[in-house]
């Protein structure tokens, strides 16, 4: 089993240990209430924005943007155009603040598995397939930087 970075392994572990769907559903809205933290800011990205930057299989139209800082890390940024995409906002959220400014190679060890984890099993399977896509942007835009 591979090791998360700490705030994102804390995040997964106070998800899981939610029991009652309604309380992790609640939790999730609140995240995705914080969204605007995560934007991409317009000096960064403008609509209509490049298609580089789509997270593919997403239904809720989700792009990623991953900004190389001067200590080798990435401050990640984000948009969710469907309004009604509170799944992805929230995943967003927690990539954010669970993964900026850390080692990409601790990001490298990120997978999709954490979407479950974090959702629970009541996430559809079209949600959960857009979800995973935007860990495995934010993943792929690690490794690409790693490998450079």
């Amino acid at each position: 089993m591979t090791e998360l970075p700490e705030k994102l392994a804390a995040v997964v572990a106070d998800m899981q240990s939610i029991t009652d769907r309604n309380e992790r559903a609640e939790l999730l809205i609140e995240m995705a209430d914080r969204f605007d933290t995560a934007r991409v800011p317009s000096d960064i990205a403008v609509k209509p924005y490049d298609e580089t930057h789509r997270v593919p299989a997403c239904e809720s139209d989700a792009f990623v943007w991953a900004v190389d800082q001067p200590d080798g890390t990435l401050t990640y940024w984000f948009d969710v155009l469907n309004p009604q995409g509170l799944s992805a906002m929230a995943m967003c959220v927690i990539l954010k603040e669970a993964l900026d400014g850390v080692a990409l190679d601790q990001i490298a060890q990120v997978t999709p598995d954490i979407v479950p984890q974090i959702f629970g099993r009541e996430l559809t399977m079209g949600k959960g397939i857009g979800v995973s896509g935007i860990v495995t942007k934010v993943v792929y835009e690690a490794n690409r930087r790693r490998k450079q």
